[in-house]
């Protein structure tokens, strides 16, 4: 008898398949997992710097917003059907019943904000390719190591498979910069720590 050879490949999981965990108790959100690409990716470690600058940014973004849009801290996005991450910031659009029906959009998601320490290579490549697929217009990193915001915008396929983003502007704490909602600018002195 001839014993077939066999690689084992690793089980993908689609946004329905990653709720059904959720609801079945295999995961509960003190686990602090996200759906990237079918895989379920245990998320970083945050280190004082980025709690830092994520309370900040929640102390000075909503009212440079106002009730132009929705900011939400840490919440998940759909972005596609094996993709629900869970950015440190997002600003989406309004909708009259607050996404209680079904998590915000890529089509929904005006700009992607993500602190990084720990986590800045991962959120560079991976992150950064996976929001200029799904078409995200506008995606932050605040670098609390170099104490720079990186600013992505003109998401596209830059080689067939690959996604990045167009323009990548740096900005140092002594900078400002634009949010896509809003009239007010962004003191970055304001936020790094």
């Amino acid at each position: 008898m001839l014993l077939q050879s066999w690689t084992a490949q690793p089980k993908r999981f689609t946004v329905q398949e990653y709720h059904r965990l959720a609801e079945l108790g295999f995961l509960s959100e003190d686990d602090h997992i996200e759906l990237i690409r079918g895989e379920l990716i245990q998320m970083a470690a945050r280190g004082t710097a980025h709690e830092t600058c994520i309370r900040r940014l929640l102390r000075i973004l909503p009212p440079i917003i106002g009730d132009r849009a929705t900011l939400q801290c840490q919440s998940p996005i759909t972005i596609a059907f094996d993709g629900e991450p869970e950015p440190d910031f997002a600003i989406v659009k309004n909708r009259d019943d607050d996404y209680e029906t079904a998590h915000p959009t890529a089509a929904d998601t005006l700009l992607v904000i993500e602190v990084a320490d720990s986590s800045l290579e991962c959120d560079r490549t991976v992150k950064l390719s996976l929001y200029a697929e799904a078409s995200i217009p506008h995606y932050w990193l605040f670098n609390v190591i170099d104490r720079t915001l990186e600013a992505y915008s003109e998401p596209a396929q830059i080689t067939p498979g690959q996604f990045g983003y167009l323009n990548r502007r740096i900005f140092i704490p002594a900078g400002a910069i634009a949010l896509p909602v809003g009239e007010q600018s962004l003191s970055l002195a304001q936020i790094f720590p």
